[in-house]
């Protein structure tokens, strides 16, 4: 994600993200927020027994746009920024440190967020599959754009295939790329005909709205 970010022209920072009524720019002044969120995370222990996984750490929500409150503070936030190069400046700095502190951290470890507490390699795959998501509304106007790397499109996938197959007897696709059941998956790309026909019943219960 760092990289994606210190990768886009500073014009396309007002170019529009896959995330509704929300531009490039804000997309990035999010994940500065989500970052921030990872170093809280992961320095708030807990002593209690998990009570989510990577998976039941979800929940469907309404799918975003972009009036609620905290949507809409976001881009505030990034237009106080002026210039991308400090929004650039700041996610690196604070991105780096969290990816530092999830290096460092005990798989095993159990922490809370959210009222909820669960394993770190619970959390962190969690994070996983959102920051993938966001790498592709990152770059969804921008063509020349690199996607996330393969094995980020596969681990995001699967994690989002155990929570489809925790709501409902279905499954996507084999024949579908991993971008696409990404996309198609958690709205952000509405199936052809022949998409839905090949999704059968799973098509009509999507999209997953994670929240």
């Amino acid at each position: 994600m760092r990289t994606a970010v210190a990768d886009i022209p500073d014009d396309d920072f007002e170019r529009p993200s896959g995330c509704s009524g929300w531009l490039v720019r804000d997309v990035v002044c999010h994940l500065v927020i989500a970052a921030q969120d990872v170093l809280i995370t992961l320095v708030t222990p807990a002593e209690s027994e998990p009570t989510v996984d990577a998976v039941t750490y979800w929940s469907l929500v309404e799918l975003p746009t972009g009036e609620d409150p905290l949507d809409a503070l976001i881009p505030r936030l990034a237009a106080a920024y002026g210039e991308p190069r400090w929004l650039k400046f700041h996610f690196d700095d604070v991105g780096s440190a969290a990816g530092r502190a999830a290096g460092l951290a005990d798989p095993a470890l159990r922490v809370s967020t959210r009222d909820e507490v669960l394993t770190v390699a619970d959390y962190l795959s969690a994070y996983v599959l959102e920051w993938t998501l966001h790498h592709l509304d990152l770059i969804a106007h921008l063509p020349s754009a690199a996607d996330p790397p393969a094995e980020t499109l596969a681990a995001a996938r699967a994690s989002l295939e155990k929570i489809a197959a925790s709501l409902f007897p279905a499954s996507f696709p084999a024949s579908f790329s991993d971008k696409d059941v990404l996309l198609i998956g958690t709205g952000r790309r509405t199936p052809t005909d022949a998409e839905k026909a090949a999704l059968g019943d799973l098509a009509a219960k999507l999209p997953l709205a994670l929240g």
